[in-house]
């Protein structure tokens, strides 16, 4: 029998039965669907975090006070909270491999002006923090080149915190009050959006010793650096700790946490919430393929007779073996077809609904889903076909 032939046949016995064969390729839409939904959910946050972070390079280099033991907090739980100064930060200026040192403060406060004000996240950090966070300026300029224990009245405003206050009109030149004290705009940054929960749009920048004040500090909650590559940012961790660890006694009383290694952390995460939930929606996938092997089971015992005069027309057990292996994939693949549009339109739907939604179909995973649903319709077909060949065919024609 040619291939033509043996489709036009197959196509006939399914359309036979419209209903069951629905729903047996329903039964794998669905779990296409919550493959290809989940999947690309799982896609959409991986690269949401990852440009996340890539969007201040990946060569900065984060070193917090208190040192990581237990629970991956440091100075919260499993570490003791030693300080940083803005002498440790000044002690790593010169280190070779090293282009940027950024000391930084942080805290919330009141800016108001004109009678309008806001509570958002103040900055303090030097003149360097534009460069090494890749955050340039839209309006003005950066906070001028000074000594980081110098304080000065002057301040850097995000574009939402400058846009609210102001009403639209320039800001620079003109005062604001910061946690009750004066200061002078000098700037305005580009548009930079959330970083994992903060709106760097809506914050202010002030030189570092000012916010130590501000905040009544005498440490640092953070010390940034810039590493000159990729490539050397090993050999400045180690420069970086050996400083350190020197400064403080001998204590390794910090942590140094690297761009590369917080997204290679994320990636094993991912990966595995990834193949979690692709087993979960599997089980979807299993059920259809059940579904399959059922109904295929039950078509073997219903046409009997047909295969016994299949089998005495010339067509051979390998025949009769396709027809039934061709039938299951058949509906397998029209399930995953219809399993995949479904899941991409559940997600554009969704994506419209709720913007912020990181939802990401790779072309890899949509051709995952579909030849995935061809296998288990191969696979739930096997037994049922290997039952249909094995029929002797003068038994099966008695059969009617």
């Amino acid at each position: 029998m040619r291939f033509l032939d043996l489709a036009r046949f197959v196509a006939g016995a399914l359309t036979g039965h419209r209903l069951r064969s629905a729903l047996s390729a329903l039964g794998v839409a669905i779990g296409v669907a919550a493959v290809v939904l989940l999947t690309s959910l799982g896609e959409g946050t991986r690269q949401y975090i990852v440009s996340q972070f890539s969007q201040f390079g990946t060569s900065l280099i984060g070193i917090s006070p208190g040192k990581v033991k237990t629970f991956g907090v440091p100075g919260v739980f499993g570490g003791t909270t030693h300080q940083l100064t803005l002498y440790d930060a000044d002690s790593l200026e010169h280190l070779p491999g090293i282009q940027k040192v950024v000391p930084v403060v942080f805290g919330q406060a009141r800016v108001e002006a004109g009678g309008l004000g806001r509570d958002v996240y103040i900055y303090g950090v030097t003149h360097d923090a534009s460069a090494a966070w890749k955050f340039p300026v839209a309006e003005g300029s950066f906070l001028p080149e000074m000594d980081p224990d110098r304080r000065a009245s002057l301040c850097v405003l995000g574009p939402k915190l400058a846009r609210e206050i102001f009403q639209g009109t320039s800001p620079l030149g003109k005062r604001v009050r910061i946690g009750g004290a004066g200061f002078l705009v000098v700037g305005v940054m580009e548009p930079k959006g959330q970083f994992v929960g903060f709106d760097l749009d809506d914050s202010a920048y002030i030189p570092v010793a000012s916010a130590m004040d501000l905040f009544n500090l005498t440490e640092l909650n953070e010390i940034d650096v810039l590493a000159a590559s990729t490539g050397a940012i090993p050999g400045v961790v180690e420069e970086v700790r050996s400083v350190l660890t020197a400064r403080h006694r001998g204590n390794d009383d910090f942590t140094i946490t690297t761009q590369t290694e917080m997204l290679d952390v994320f990636g094993r995460v991912m990966d595995i919430i990834t193949a979690a939930v692709s087993a979960i929606a599997g089980i979807s996938l299993l059920v259809g393929a059940i579904g399959i092997l059922t109904i295929m089971w039950i078509s073997v015992n219903e046409r009997t007779a047909e295969i016994g005069l299949l089998r005495a027309l010339g067509l051979t057990r390998q025949g009769v073996e396709r027809l039934f292996l061709l039938e299951s994939a058949l509906l397998a693949g029209a399930g995953g077809l219809l399993g995949l549009l479904c899941g991409l339109g559940l997600g554009a739907i969704l994506t419209a609904a709720l913007p912020g939604l990181p939802f990401k179909t790779s072309a890899g995973a949509a051709v995952a889903a579909v030849a995935m649903s061809l296998l288990v319709g191969l696979a739930s077909g096997w037994f049922p076909a290997r039952r249909a060949s094995g029929l002797d065919p003068v038994e099966a024609l008695r059969a009617e």
